[in-house]
């Protein structure tokens, strides 16, 4: 009886596998490049919104909006490679050395103007998606497969924990840096100056922003019809909510492996296998893409062979800061 039982485990899971690859085989080619290059204007897009915040902290610089635009689409890249969104100290790096005269914290400052849009928007989407009654509670998050998700709510209190405990850290951090450094919070300021000029704000990069999350709502719309799901308001709602969730857990290249497990669940009314396909699918397009791209940039803006590479100059280019100040 239990050789029997797992015959028919081992038939229900090829006939699972065999039903996502004729998925992924029947995916409509069109409609994924036209939404891949979409993405790729969605990330120019965001790159625009960051290169008018960093022209307003530094007006008498001459800023290369290539540079700019070659740091967002390589950090986006190696994102997909890398967890923790290890990506961004890419983006650091390359921002700072393409801005003249420019400091760590002003860019650092200009990243966080950037995520103000980022708030904005992922709220009402995060309320229409969870009003939706298709995201799983708490508690069944660890029947999900994906280890970011069972971790977290598998261990509350340890990831309340290092979450106050990270949140410290960077409190302590600025303390100790605004004591040590007398320049510090005054170079904060100046990667914030876009927002003392609310309407030119809203005008050079929120506005920006937000056509750039429509471009991006394109996309997955392009993307939900390419493998079957059905592109509608209601679906792209729906995956930009499981990327905000999964924005939060950035433990896996992406996040990953909560996007799929998610996607599988919100998305629960078109076949199994179908969500399936699309939940690995467009994972993968956006991944090989952005890493195409990214190194692309890397390698004729920049002149940098590899990501590896760039992070050497970053610990170097750093290392060499140091030695200058003190």
């Amino acid at each position: 009886m239990e050789f029997a039982a797992i015959l028919d485990a081992l038939g229900g899971i090829g006939d699972a596998l065999t039903g996502f690859f004729d998925s992924f085989s029947q995916v409509k080619p069109i409609p994924l490049l036209i939404g891949m290059a979409v993405f790729v204007m969605y990330l120019s897009m965001r790159a625009v919104a960051l290169f008018r915040t960093l022209r307003a902290a530094y007006p008498e610089s001459e800023i290369p909006f290539r540079n700019i635009w070659g740091a967002y689409i390589a950090a986006y890249g190696f994102n997909n490679i890398v967890p923790a969104r290890g990506g961004d100290i890419i983006k650091f790096f390359l921002v700072k050395i393409s801005v003249p005269e420019s400091t760590y914290p002003a860019v650092g400052a200009a990243f966080v103007v950037e995520s103000i849009f980022d708030l904005t928007i992922a709220v009402p989407v995060l309320i229409f998606a969870f009003t939706q009654g298709v995201f799983p509670a708490a508690p069944d998050l660890p029947k999900l497969g994906a280890l970011d998700l069972s971790f977290l709510s598998g261990n509350p209190q340890l990831t309340l924990f290092v979450v106050t405990g990270a949140a410290l850290l960077i409190l302590v951090a600025f303390a100790f840096l605004s004591r040590r450094v007398v320049a510090f919070w005054f170079n904060v300021r100046q990667g914030f100056t876009i927002l003392r000029d609310p309407r030119r704000y809203l005008r050079e990069v929120w506005l920006v922003q937000f056509g750039g999350w429509l471009l991006r709502c394109t996309a997955f719309w392009l993307l939900l019809d390419a493998f079957g799901v059905g592109g509608s308001v209601r679906n792209v709602l729906l995956v930009l909510g499981v990327n905000a969730v999964a924005a939060l857990v950035p433990f896996a290249p992406g996040g990953a492996g909560v996007q799929q497990a998610l996607l599988v669940t919100v998305l629960a009314g078109a076949t199994g296998s179908v969500v399936a396909a699309y939940a690995v699918g467009q994972q993968i397009a956006i991944a090989v893409v952005a890493i195409a791209a990214g190194f692309l940039a890397l390698l004729t803006i920049f002149g940098f062979r590899s990501f590896g590479d760039v992070m050497r100059a970053g610990k170097a280019h750093r290392a060499e800061e140091k030695d200058q100040r003190y």
